[in-house]
């Protein structure tokens, strides 16, 4: 089963991206890097001092997420899923069964974070979401304030500051690894990947 890496900035698109991959490759397994957020004591009172603690990996269950990566790549039946509350700051776990029969079947990681796990990013195929960073902000804008209950001054404070270190730890991932830029909206650049996905698959 092959992995595909979808990351790049608040807004971007991934989870857009990871929708509209889940329509053609319906067998996919789906791991978002958000949904391993910690809600230990330790990281809420890490967030009082550290403003942006939630935008850096310190605050993810790393360990986690590469035992259910590795989980996966063992092809486990019975294998931990993660979940996070982001209103109540709680995560909870459940146990899922897979199937690994699919034909249209691959491992999609998405997150800010999918680019800063244990894994070979030589052996996968890495995607970087990009857009505009005013279009990127009016779509967090709209998520914060619905989905997690957040004012529009903490999403613009923690906004600009996500941008600011998304971009500041991209470059070496850049530059040592095969990565395709994408907007995730944009036809050609879809049609692009579809293609490279296609070929793999054959």
């Amino acid at each position: 089963m092959k992995t595909i890496i979808i990351s790049g900035p608040s807004g971007s698109g991934k989870s857009f991206l990871t929708n509209k991959l889940l329509e053609l490759y319906e067998d996919s397994i789906i791991i978002k890097t958000d949904s391993y957020y910690r809600d230990s004591v330790f990281i809420k009172v890490l967030s009082f001092f550290i403003y942006d603690i939630y935008d850096r990996p310190l605050s993810i269950k790393k360990n986690e997420i590469n035992k259910t990566l590795k989980a996966i790549y063992n092809k486990k039946r019975l294998i931990s899923l993660s979940s996070y509350d982001f209103k109540r700051k709680q995560s909870t776990t459940k146990k899922i069964s897979l199937n690994y029969n699919g034909k249209n079947q691959f491992l999609i990681l998405e997150g800010i974070f999918s680019h800063r796990l244990d894994l070979n990013y030589q052996e996968t195929i890495n995607i970087i979401c990009q857009e505009e960073k005013e279009i990127c902000l009016k779509r967090r804008l709209i998520r914060d304030q619905f989905e997690r209950g957040r004012s529009r001054t903490e999403i613009n404070k923690k906004f600009n500051k996500s941008w600011y270190l998304f971009y500041q730890n991209i470059q070496k991932y850049l530059n040592s690894k095969k990565v395709m830029p994408l907007n995730p909206t944009d036809k050609i650049s879809y049609d692009k990947l579809i293609l490279i996905l296609e070929n793999i698959k054959k």
